[in-house]
């Protein structure tokens, strides 16, 4: 990159906030997908509001492709610099929890606060910010914005998108644009907000955010269900649904992920079993929490469970979480390679993309083992393999492509949470059709003429 440039750039954050060395543009090459790196030109870290809207306005002026990152663990590809003469935008020292309103009930944070920080701070104020991505003890909170993040207690509480009241952020001149409010309701312009969730740094960046806060549920309980077939576990999940009764988190592990999870963090998991769900009920009111938990332990039982164990105390409930949270971690010590997918489905259909999961692993020789949001029919079937094996990642790939087939035709979705990023922008046309990529385009090229925001991600 041009010295002058890079020079420009010091003079807007300060030497120490741009990297220039190989191995500090190396760090920032890549995310959590299994995708090919690329090392961009240059790394700049803005501390606050003024040097994000400089360093936004320099990198366009000059026709640099611009990547915006937070802690770079998403699983789409989504932070890859789109080129070699990329720039990479920082913002994990936008990290300041503005406000908390307990009057209201909102908090005004930039986006480089930590999801799990954020939380526990919330919570200290005794409130609740419910999203909880699996990733939530690195990952930001403009990342969550950027791919509108799910997690465990997606069923009942939503997702990202569900506490979005209002932001902040910088068009492709450096211009701060504002949309949204602190009020419950708001109605002034356009949905500026909701255009830029799941944009994934494709339509501007995030300086500031409005995210609304709720009580805390005053009871929970919850339990582990044991089933000698996978069938029965996902069969209970619908029924479950079916029977309107709405846990907060309702998690299906298979018989791999049990294995490798227990191995990792020896919770006491049933290794012999084909499944486990994994389920929580919360709410107001005792009673009523353990009126709609014995429901649930009658339905597990009615579908098959040969165990269901209660969680005795705190210390008991938040075991079983934590192994539920290190599936992903236990799965990734197993192979040289970790291919996760979120292919989501109704939750009606469960027990069928559990079928087909099986069925695509069994005719492609491979090892996938699926964990994941049951309850809102987001599941993550995790392909076990070696990227350096091409006849094996040949097969992957080819399963990949079948796994986003079924669950297509069982009218799903390419991606729960994960978001599109490089990794399935290909797929979109198959999901939605050609009208709806050319009008994306369009909306694309009206805000970015010069298409230097995250290029190549999400919309091809």
């Amino acid at each position: 990159m041009n010295l002058n440039l890079i020079k420009e750039f010091i003079a807007i954050v300060g030497k120490e906030l741009v990297f220039v060395s190989e191995a500090d543009r190396q760090a920032y090459s890549y995310d959590a997908a299994v995708l090919t790196p690329q090392i961009p030109a240059l790394v700049v870290m803005p501390e606050n509001q003024e040097q994000l809207g400089k360093t936004v306005r320099l990198a366009y002026e000059n026709g640099l492709p611009i990547t915006v990152r937070g802690a770079g663990s998403n699983l789409s590809g989504a932070v890859i610099p789109s080129s070699a003469d990329s720039v990479v935008i920082l913002t994990n020292r936008l990290n300041r929890i503005i406000e908390i309103n307990k009057e209201d009930l909102y908090a005004v944070v930039e986006p480089g606060v930590v999801t799990s920080v954020f939380a526990e701070t919330v919570s200290s104020h005794g409130l609740f910010y419910p999203p909880d991505p699996g990733s939530q003890t690195v990952s930001t909170l403009g990342g969550n914005v950027a791919l509108n993040a799910g997690g465990l207690r997606g069923l009942k509480y939503g997702v990202t998108k569900d506490y979005l009241m209002g932001m902040e952020f910088f068009d492709c001149n450096g211009e701060l644009v504002k949309t949204g409010s602190h009020t419950v309701k708001c109605v002034t312009g356009y949905n500026l907000g909701g255009m830029m969730l799941g944009s994934e740094g494709t339509l501007g960046i995030f300086s500031q955010l409005i995210l609304k806060l709720v009580p805390p549920p005053k009871a929970s309980k919850a339990m582990m269900a044991v089933y000698d077939d996978i069938a029965k576990a996902s069969e209970t999940v619908a029924a479950i649904i079916a029977a309107h009764i709405i846990p907060c988190t309702l998690e299906i592990l298979d018989k791999k992920c049990i294995k490798y999870v227990e191995i990792h963090t020896k919770a006491g998991l049933p290794v012999e079993a084909a499944a486990i769900l994994l389920i929580e009920v919360d709410g107001s009111h005792v009673q009523a929490v353990e009126e709609d938990a014995n429901e649930v332990m009658t339905l597990c039982t009615k579908c098959g469970a040969t165990d269901i164990r209660p969680a005795k105390d705190a210390d008991e409930k938040n075991k079983l979480w934590e192994a539920r949270r290190n599936a992903l971690p236990a799965l990734a010590r197993a192979r040289p390679t970790t291919v996760l997918e979120d292919a989501t489905v109704p939750r009606s259909k469960v027990p069928n993309m559990v079928a087909e999961i099986n069925r695509i692993a069994l005719k492609h020789n491979l090892e996938i083992g699926t964990f994941g949001h049951a309850g809102d029919g987001n599941l993550h079937p995790t392909i076990l393999c070696d990227r350096r094996n091409k006849e094996e990642f040949r097969r992957v790939e080819d399963a990949i492509d079948e796994i986003f087939d079924a669950a297509l035709n069982l009218k799903g979705t390419l991606s729960g949470e994960h978001g599109i990023g490089i990794a399935k922008a290909k797929w979109m046309e198959k999901e939605t059709n050609r009208a709806t990529i050319n009008f994306s385009k369009k909306l694309r090229l009206a805000l970015d003429p010069k298409y230097l925001f995250n290029a190549g991600k999400k919309i091809l």
